[in-house]
């Protein structure tokens, strides 16, 4: 009895160990599984607040120097997709943005970080707009922990940029994924 007691024990404490890991998580108290008018783009044809959600994440990997954030809609008819949010040089002892941080004349996101253009052509957050009628649009929001506080870039550079030096920084990311239509 003694003997299966023990292993019963060895195998909780191993299930904890391999199956309860922690991983890198992202959600957000103002989403759930669609956006709603206060994220809408207030512009380009769609009347809503353009306000960007609060995010926050989590269990960040070992040797996170700081973060980026994206907000990506791969269903845009433009042939590549249209970027409505693009943050990074967020330091790696912040793990939120604030509901309407990608306002920039607000001052809301952490000092420091960079908000650079968007599709839009504006710095910023720029909620979802999908064209009447094309049906649901999923809106990828992703947080990605870098292995480098800074990645070197200005405010006016263009989300493609961004993506690139992302895809050579990045130890983990983490994605909430919304839907939208008009």
């Amino acid at each position: 009895m003694k003997k299966a007691n023990l292993i019963l024990v060895l195998s909780l404490l191993f299930s904890t160990v391999t199956f309860g890991q922690k991983t890198f998580t992202l959600t957000s108290n103002d989403l759930g599984g669609e956006a709603t008018k206060v994220q809408e783009f207030n512009g380009f044809g769609c009347s809503g607040d353009n306000r960007s959600p609060q995010l926050s994440w989590k269990n960040a990997p070992e040797g996170t120097k700081s973060f980026a954030l994206t907000l990506y809609d791969p269903d845009a008819p433009t042939g590549s997709g249209f970027w409505h949010w693009v943050v990074f040089d967020i330091p790696s002892n912040i793990n939120e943005l604030v509901t309407n941080a990608g306002n920039v004349q607000l001052h809301l996101a952490p000092k420091g970080s960079v908000q650079s253009i968007t599709d839009y052509g504006i710095k910023g957050f720029g909620g979802p707009c999908p064209p009447e009628g094309h049906g649901s649009h999923r809106y990828i929001m992703t947080v990605y922990a870098l292995k480098t506080a800074k990645l070197g870039l200005s405010e006016n550079t263009n989300p493609a940029i961004v993506g690139f030096n992302l895809w050579g920084q990045t130890l983990a990311k983490a994605s909430i994924i919304v839907y939208y239509e008009r």
